[in-house]
């Protein structure tokens, strides 16, 4: 089944939250996670993520908080969820661990050439879907 995982959705959630909120300065973790009711500790983990990768900034201090680095309309699906997962992939078969493939049945699998297909067609629907699609 194709499905995101917990911290990708807390991320978009997150983004599109700053993405609403864009005319105030900044918003804490605290307020995305009271809003949605969604627990703190992980929004604020996956902020850190969205922020290594340059998604969002962030502002230390008395008033501080996030903030998208730029407009929604120039972030993508796929950049928030490749910041929050490192391997984001449809099946086992298509991660890869150094030159080898996660998946012990590579060998003999008949359908990992269709699912690479697949796999393809779903990033690039994440690639053209902006975070204004999700407002």
């Amino acid at each position: 089944m194709l499905k995101l995982s917990k911290k990708c959705e807390y991320g978009l959630m997150a983004v599109r939250y700053l993405a609403f909120n864009s005319g105030r300065k900044y918003s804490t973790a605290r307020e995305i996670s009271e809003y949605y009711d969604i627990p703190y500790e992980l929004v604020a983990k996956v902020l850190q993520k969205l922020a290594r990768k340059k998604v969002v900034s962030s502002f230390q201090g008395v008033g501080g908080g996030y903030f998208l680095t730029r407009s929604p309309e120039y972030i993508s699906i796929d950049e928030v969820i490749n910041a929050i997962e490192d391997n984001y992939k449809i099946t086992d078969c298509m991660i890869e661990n150094g030159s080898k493939s996660e998946c012990y049945l590579v060998q003999n699998c008949r359908i990992r050439s269709p699912l690479i297909k697949l796999q393809e067609e779903v990033d690039k629907l994440f690639q053209n879907m902006k975070i204004t699609h999700i407002l």
